[in-house]
């Protein structure tokens, strides 16, 4: 079975061009006996399925897609009485390969594949480590709940942790403004900053970067906030 599976991924990529899928997902989904895995790619709001694979007994998965450029794109599991689990990534032209299990179907994942997946893996990492030092805060503010003067001074590190994180998103997309991922940070992690602070990510980005999916996005997303009088 395995082999059979390993030999349909290296046909499907050596077969690749702009026409046919040129990206392949793989990989394991432990735990899991039975159901639906969608591959899907963003429409305006909506996410739209391009592939499936029902899985019956075997959890290795193999879906594929035709990309003209890197975007994100999403895997849904669908498990009869389960609500559905949704895991995100950064596809390109190649092999991404993901592996989870069922019951951590989101935090359990080791994604790997595209240049642009590896900088966003490296950019999660450290945003995690602000979202628990942040959980960290907000627990010690309840417990204080009596303490005035302890609560002031937890809130005051919440907003210079929150200062922190959009800093670091906001450099990490300027150092890496080569890549597609960095229109796609400013436009997920930062999107209520400073619309000068947008203005510079954009500004700094190459014109392979700038007319880009989330590049475009990117602009058309800043040019609306000036219109609508957002400038500081």
């Amino acid at each position: 079975m395995r082999i059979g599976l390993f030999l349909l991924i290296g046909l499907i990529v050596l077969s690749c061009s702009t026409e046919e899928p040129n990206l392949v997902v793989n990989g394991q989904i432990r735990g899991l006996k039975k159901g639906t895995l969608y591959l899907e790619r963003q429409q305006d709001t909506s996410w739209i399925p391009i592939d499936s694979m029902i899985i019956n007994g075997e959890s290795e998965f193999v879906l594929q897609a035709a990309l003209t450029e890197p975007e994100v794109m999403m895997l849904r599991l669908d498990v009869a009485n389960t609500k559905p689990q949704r895991l995100r990534f950064f596809g390109a032209q190649g092999m991404t390969t993901v592996n989870t299990s069922l019951k951590r179907f989101f935090y359990d994942a080791k994604i790997t594949g595209s240049q642009q997946q590896e900088l966003l893996n490296e950019f999660n990492s450290m945003i995690g480590q602000f979202n628990e030092k942040n959980l960290e805060l907000i627990k010690s503010q309840l417990e204080s709940a009596n303490d005035s003067v302890k609560i002031q001074l937890i809130q005051k590190n919440l907003d210079q942790l929150m200062k922190r994180k959009y800093l670091y998103a906001i450099n990490f997309a300027i150092t890496n403004k080569s890549s597609q991922v960095a229109p796609y940070i400013a436009l997920n992690e930062v999107f209520d900053a400073n619309v000068k602070y947008l203005d510079t990510i954009y500004n700094s980005l190459p014109d392979s970067i700038a007319g880009s999916k989330y590049g475009t996005k990117l602009n058309s997303y800043i040019k609306e906030l000036k219109k609508q009088g957002n400038n500081e």
